[in-house]
């Protein structure tokens, strides 16, 4: 089954797609929710078949607007250094023992179709086409052999990054959270459906131009290591996110770099799953004048 986060006619509402069009789940049963969150608490133990539905309540696809697969996560958990591949590729770096997660925020997300925002303050936008492990069962503490029961479902994540930004510091955050950077749809494939994750394959491309190519075989961590360790850490709760991580042939590793730029559109396809994709759009200047760097003078009397 497939399950889409979408807005129809200025309404946020979820349902189940079919290859004509969404049907939304209020069309199927009183009382169904309208977001992500609350239908994959409602969902296990629902019988309906929304090919039945009657073709009144089909919405076309090209009638929606979607929305990220889901809009409020409590928690974005983004791994990075999971692929060998991409190690390599940063000269120098030794393979991690552990993954390395940091966390995006919901408004840093966009839906497929929806144009992915270049700052005005940079121009290294690049892309990273992953694989994201949405929860459906709330759990901390979860044993690996029990990680996948866990799991609501699967979609293509491209989990857009302001290197400049993620280079100031040693803290990578401030360059993976501008504000509509990490497109995530077009929707939720069940496990049902989907099937073996590391049985896939996941492509980007870049005006039709493929950048990146890898198999989720290839993951360092498994996606049952990848629960297992956020939720020693973390409750996980039902709606939230594991972003598993980028493949070798990102922009800045390319001789020479290669960025996002406006007009361009990138692709996240994931067999089995679909196509993620968005128009690359500059962000207006903000009429504040935007961002002024200050840098601190350490003197003698600042020391004392």
């Amino acid at each position: 089954m497939k399950i889409a986060s979408f807005q129809h006619d200025g309404v946020d509402d979820v349902g189940i797609v079919r290859a004509d069009g969404i049907v939304p789940l209020g069309a199927l049963a009183e009382n169904a929710p309208t977001s992500m969150r609350a239908a994959l608490e409602w969902l296990p133990g629902k019988e309906f078949n929304a090919d039945a539905a009657d073709a009144s309540a089909v919405i076309p696809l090209d009638a929606v607007r979607y929305l990220p697969v889901v809009p409020n996560p409590q928690g974005i958990w983004c791994a990075a250094l999971t692929y060998l591949s991409h190690v390599r590729e940063g000269a120098g770096r030794p393979v991690p023992d552990y993954p390395l997660f940091f966390l995006r925020v919901a408004n840093s997300q966009l839906g497929h179709g929806e144009p992915m925002r270049l700052p005005d303050v940079s121009s290294q936008l690049d892309y990273e086409g992953e694989l994201a492990v949405v929860i459906g069962t709330r759990g901390r503490d979860i044993p690996m052999d029990e990680a996948l029961g866990h799991v609501a479902g699967y979609a293509c994540y491209n989990d857009g990054s302001v290197r400049d930004w993620q280079r100031h510091t040693t803290q990578i955050t401030m360059g993976k959270n501008f504000d509509a950077t990490g497109g995530f749809g077009p929707w939720l494939v069940t496990p049902d459906e989907f099937g073996d994750p590391t049985s896939h394959r996941i492509t980007t491309r870049l005006n039709g131009e493929v950048m990146q190519d890898t198999t989720v075989d290839q993951l360092l961590f498994p996606i049952e290591y990848l629960i297992h360790y956020v939720s020693t850490v973390s409750t996980l709760e039902v709606g939230d996110v594991i972003v598993t991580g980028t493949s070798g042939g990102v922009g800045l590793r390319r001789t020479p770099p290669v960025f996002m730029m406006d007009g361009d559109v990138v692709e996240v396809e994931i067999d089995g799953i679909g196509t993620l994709s968005n128009p690359v759009e500059a962000a207006p200047a903000p009429a504040s004048g935007g961002f002024r760097a200050y840098h601190p003078t350490i003197t003698e009397e600042n020391l004392s």
